[in-house]
């Protein structure tokens, strides 16, 4: 299991400051739990974090002892995409989470390589249910079972690991292919109506009369 080392955090402490010494302040609460206010190391949170990512344990190391956690919710700077704070839930002992899978897609597509088809992938992750140390960090498709224009992947074909139970419409569609619309080469021609253009007529128009002044005569 994945450890990570947490120091107490007063909450009287500026939260910039504790930013600027490399902590990232967090909160760990559960069911069964008062909430607690923490810090963690930036480093070493965003090291655990691309290996547990969001459906992993965590082993938080506490003033309180040891305790069961999965990341349950990370803020993020807009602009620098810093994580700002962090939401450790409280996993008890038996005790069964509905989370968010991140889908991995493998292989090649026959029909994508050989048909020029288009692979359509319409979800990115789906929701289990199950005991934290049975969901899976990821779960990979094969997309090589995509052969022809009718074939697709469904929720409920998916492999999950036992006592992990699919909370996503077993009938959704993950994958699928659509054929490749040609695209029109040149371009078209406009119809010019000829009645809709003005021509300009240059000299006189029709009944139109020379004025010469009386000064003009004189000359």
């Amino acid at each position: 299991m994945l450890v990570l080392e947490t120091i107490q955090r007063d909450k009287k402490t500026k939260l910039n400051k504790l930013r600027s010494e490399g902590l990232i302040p967090a909160v760990c609460y559960g069911t069964k739990n008062e909430t607690m206010s923490i810090a963690v190391n930036s480093k070493d949170f965003q090291k655990i974090r691309k290996e547990a990512g969001e459906t992993s344990v965590i082993e938080l190391n506490t003033k309180k002892g040891k305790i069961n956690a999965m990341i349950h919710e990370v803020q993020l700077d807009p602009v620098r995409s810093h994580v700002l704070h962090i939401d450790f839930y409280i996993v008890e002992k038996g005790q069964k989470v509905i989370v968010g899978v991140p889908l991995e897609f493998q292989g090649v597509a026959p029909v994508v390589k050989e048909q020029g088809a288009i692979l359509v992938k319409v979800l990115h992750e789906i929701e289990v249910e199950g005991e934290p140390q049975y969901i899976p960090h990821s779960i990979i498709i094969d997309i090589s079972l995509l052969v022809d224009l009718n074939s697709q992947i469904l929720a409920k074909e998916l492999f999950l690991p036992k006592g992990v139970v699919l909370q996503t419409g077993e009938n959704e569609v993950v994958v699928a292919v659509e054929e490749a619309k040609e695209e029109e080469t040149g371009e078209k021609s406009e119809e010019i109506d000829m009645s809709k253009i003005e021509v300009e007529k240059k000299g006189k128009q029709e009944g139109e009369t020379d004025t010469i002044t009386a000064t003009e005569k004189s000359k």
